[in-house]
């Protein structure tokens, strides 16, 4: 069979062809095909699950290092603290299942995001009030400069929304496994998004079955198209497009949802700005032969309607980036990574 394409590889479906395609089943395979390409001098794209992935429709012209093994390992329950390590290719929603079914408190309202773990730590993967960065302990990675393996605590990754000293310095670590600490436990971590704790009944700041939580989150995602399903247009995306802005509360629109930060600034809500600004659900559908358009559950979406190509998918990333601009003065910024291509 012909090598895939990175549309093969990516949940947009979108991407031309990799120069060289390489599988690999674990962390030595891994640092062993990275090695190899970097002393060739060939550029490398390492691809997991694809979710956070645009790729210019010319493809990648270097190596494409395909994660394509997993694994969980317990370390052992100490002082009543669960300790797992997990390989980097281990696809993300499984694990989750397996700590709600375990009683591993912590990654619950993280149910249902598409990719592998070994991407988490990198943009400190997050959603409904949850963050990777509560329960990581540690990450192990190869370090491409240093040409060795480096392991870095939870402090020393320098987490923060959607950040990391890996995101900041792109392409230098290859991450091999990431180590969870866990409080066992029935309930849930207190709740602390509003729109989950009104589904599952409770207030702010209380706990809920941790199995409750994970069908609560898995529904909520499902409205809003961000659960994969092959048959469900909506769900060809890289999830949420923008992350949300921290802004000046200055910047802040009258009516826009207002989130304190610790430095004085607030952040804001993509979705919003996005609808505010004239780019409702489904936003590019009414178009002539559209291939594109804002997801019809959500506005932070930008979704593949079949054939279409990176180009015009990032044609519409900044009509919709130009729009909110222009009505709000506030730039919002790609959260998937461009291979090849820019806004």
């Amino acid at each position: 069979m012909p090598d895939p394409t990175l549309a093969d590889l990516t949940t947009l479906r979108l991407g031309g062809p990799a120069g060289r395609y390489v599988p690999v089943a674990d962390a030595d395979a891994l640092v062993a095909a990275v090695t190899e390409a970097d002393s060739a001098g060939e550029p490398v794209l390492l691809v997991g699950g694809g979710s956070n992935l645009v790729v210019a429709d010319e493809g990648f012209a270097g190596t494409v290092v395909h994660l394509v093994g997993g694994g969980v390992h317990v370390d052992g329950d100490a002082c009543g603290v669960a300790s797992v390590t997990v390989a980097a290719g281990e696809p993300w929603d499984g694990f989750v299942a397996r700590a709600v079914a375990e009683g591993w408190v912590g990654v619950e309202a993280l149910s249902g995001i598409p990719g592998t773990t070994g991407a988490t730590p990198v943009q400190n993967v997050g959603a409904y009030g949850q963050e990777v960065a509560q329960t990581i302990a540690r990450v192990r990675v190869w370090d491409r400069v240093l040409k060795g393996q480096r392991t870095f605590s939870a402090e020393e990754c320098r987490f923060a929304y959607r950040h990391s000293r890996f995101k900041a310095d792109p392409g230098r670590h290859l991450v091999l496994d990431v180590t969870f600490e866990f409080h066992p436990g029935e309930l849930s971590a207190p709740v602390a998004y509003a729109e989950l704790a009104r589904t599952l009944g409770v207030e702010q700041g209380e706990r809920a079955p941790l199995a409750e939580v994970r069908e609560a989150v898995l529904g909520l995602r499902r409205g809003k198209g961000m659960v994969l399903d092959a048959a469900d247009h909506d769900t060809w995306s890289a999830g949420s497009f923008f992350t949300n802005p921290i802004v000046d509360p200055a910047l802040v629109p009258d009516g826009a949802p207002s989130y304190p930060q610790p430095d004085g600034s607030v952040k804001t809500s993509a979705a919003w700005l996005i609808d505010h600004a004239g780019f409702g659900k489904g936003h590019g559908l009414d178009r002539p032969g559209a291939r594109v358009s804002l997801s019809t559950k959500h506005t932070l979406a930008l979704t593949n309607r079949g054939g279409a190509t990176t180009a015009e998918l990032l044609d519409l990333a900044r009509e919709v980036r130009d729009g909110v601009r222009e009505r709000f003065g506030i730039t919002l910024v790609n959260e998937p990574v461009l291979v090849g291509t820019s806004l």
